[in-house]
């Protein structure tokens, strides 16, 4: 697949400890974005951060191990696909009883293709 020219980017935040089930959200919501055939998706776990329902900071401080630190998930495509996800996300959300923000902005998609295979 390639993808080139405007497109947009979700962002959505959770915490590491938030499970759809017995699996971690963000793994659920990569794989949900890989079957509905989302152009790419990347999982970025933070160092420290907080949400709406912190009473803490969240941190990878050696002396104050956190188990819940941030998690965001990047995905990338056209707008009509990323739109179309984003309903996906407010279920899971949803089923897995927990928070979380999602932000849609806008990417210039520069280079989107597969690797050529020898």
């Amino acid at each position: 697949m390639k993808l080139s020219g405007d497109g947009k980017l979700l962002r959505i935040f959770l915490g590491e400890s938030d499970k759809a089930g017995h699996q971690p959200l963000y793994d659920v919501l990569v794989h949900e974005a890989k079957t509905r055939g989302l152009a790419g998706a990347t999982v970025l776990r933070g160092v420290a951060g907080f949400g709406a329902n912190s009473r803490t900071i969240h941190t990878a401080k050696i002396l104050r191990l956190s188990e819940d630190l941030p998690i965001v998930v990047e995905i990338v495509d056209t707008e009509e696909k990323v739109k179309s996800f984003v309903p996906v996300v407010d279920e899971l959300f949803e089923k897995a009883g927990c928070g979380g923000m999602m932000t849609i902005e806008k990417a210039e998609v520069i280079r989107h293709s597969a690797a050529k295979k020898s």
